[in-house]
């Protein structure tokens, strides 16, 4: 299966630049009124959802893929013979709309973060149609992430990867020879106690590698299983990862020093490790790229 819209990046600036210079004044004048309403109507969202980037190390990754999805909405440009879609447009940004202000009112701040997003996706389909919208799936996908995740479904996953990865790490420091006592998400070991807390959970590491999936699937693989294969398996890669992270940490506290499972040094190993999810992300990505050419040449020796 083909991907069925286009990622190249072949953006002519000078030629819409020439086509802005066309567009005539009445109609630039409703697309500067739509921006300036879309401003107002958004600004507390977009204001809340930056600060969550930017205070919450859970949501981090915001500040570099909304960056990212811009550029890549730039690059890939207007997908040729993409037509308006007007009553769906409106429909969409209704929605958006009502979904905005009834948030406001529940203090729901995820549907509200949301809705800015669906409000994006109104306007791609009034002017360009569901056409331009597949065209952008990469840019909307990489919003779409970089939306915080709401406290409920935190709370939800954050304990169980804390099971899971002090069952890895307490198995890995067995495997090791040192005796280990696990209970819930307390390891101990002789003459030391390690607490896996939320912050070790590896939701952050998760949800990154979640996004870095679709990156690399996106720039470097052709079809959509393979590209979902990738997200998928990024999400055991994330869990291994922090749980041989917790395992690193207990072997280090145990052998070299207690401070190893604190302060500057702990982050350290928190670092060293998630650099290490990504190359194995990039290998698994490479892999798949080949496993892609093989069944390529196998299909064209078929046909």
């Amino acid at each position: 299966m083909t991907i069925p819209v286009s990622t190249s990046f072949s953006f002519a600036p000078r030629a819409v630049v020439a086509s802005v210079k066309a567009v005539p004044p009445i109609e630039l004048a409703a697309h500067a009124l739509t921006a300036l309403l879309f401003v107002v109507l958004f600004a507390k969202p977009a204001t809340l959802m930056f600060d969550a980037w930017w205070n919450d190390p859970n949501s981090g990754h915001g500040l570099l893929l909304a960056p990212l999805s811009l550029w890549f909405a730039y690059k890939s440009g207007v997908v040729a013979n993409s037509k308006p879609q007007r009553v769906l447009g409106i429909a969409i940004l209704l929605l958006a709309v009502i979904s905005r202000y009834a948030a406001d009112l529940a203090a729901e701040l995820f549907v509200m973060r949301g809705s800015m997003l669906m409000a994006l996706t109104g306007l791609v389909v009034w002017y360009g149609g569901m056409r331009q919208l597949l065209h952008w799936w990469l840019p909307f996908t990489l919003v779409a992430l970089s939306i915080p995740i709401p406290e409920v479904i935190l709370n939800t996953v954050a304990l169980p990867l804390q099971f899971t990865a002090s069952r890895i790490g307490a198995a890995l420091l067995r495997w090791r020879e040192i005796p280990v006592l696990l209970t819930g998400n307390v390891i101990r070991v002789p003459g030391q106690e390690l607490f896996v807390a939320e912050a070790c959970s590896g939701l952050r590491s998760l949800t990154a590698l979640l996004s870095l999936g679709v990156l690399l699937g996106a720039l470097f693989l052709k079809y959509w299983p393979t590209r979902l294969l990738l997200v998928a398996l990024s999400i055991p890669i994330a869990i291994f990862i922090n749980g041989f992270r917790v395992f690193l940490t207990g072997f280090l506290v145990l052998f070299v020093s207690p401070k190893m499972g604190e302060g500057f040094l702990h982050e350290s190993e928190g670092m060293m490790t998630f650099g290490g999810a990504f190359l194995i992300t990039a290998l698994v990505t490479w892999l798949l790229s080949k496993l892609e050419v093989s069944i390529s040449r196998r299909n064209g020796a078929v046909a």
